[in-house]
């Protein structure tokens, strides 16, 4: 099975955010997890690499079974590990190959294009500090067929 580590970054009342070019939408950067890394390995290293930031300290507290459905079959499924962190070092890349960064208002992370599941944690995950397991349900073109948060 996949797994996938991704950070919400906040300082100063912004978060950092991803544009993706195929959808337009926004998203937490992170990517997948390589053969022998630990989950905080891996989020610091893929944040560094779509950034240029070295995330200081963050912390787990998401973790997400993502599902895609097609006809009652499962077509595939990943784990996603969510962290947040506030402290980081460096400069942002003038160029990211998975999209544009923006600092985003926090009090407006929720008005841009994302998917659904990731609008369900930013809601969660920027106002609670509690760890939050969850599953996501989609169809294969990304429309959330149902989802659970615990």
């Amino acid at each position: 099975m996949q797994r996938v580590t991704n950070c919400i970054l906040k300082q100063q009342d912004q978060v950092l955010l991803l544009k993706k070019p195929s959808r337009g939408w926004y998203a937490m950067p992170g990517g997948k997890m390589e053969q022998g890394e630990s989950l905080k390995e891996s989020v610091v290293r893929e944040y560094r690499e779509e950034t240029g930031l070295h995330l200081i300290d963050p912390s787990l507290r998401g973790i997400f079974t993502m599902v895609k459905i097609e006809d009652d079959v499962i077509q595939r499924e990943w784990m996603m590990f969510t962290f947040v962190c506030e402290v980081s070092q460096g400069e942002i890349v003038d160029f990211c190959r998975e999209g544009e960064l923006e600092w985003v208002p926090i009090e407006n992370v929720l008005d841009k294009p994302m998917a659904p599941s990731d609008r369900y944690i930013h809601r969660k995950l920027l106002f609670d500090n509690k760890v939050t397991h969850g599953i996501f349900n989609y169809t294969t073109n990304y429309e959330l067929l149902n989802h659970r948060l615990e």
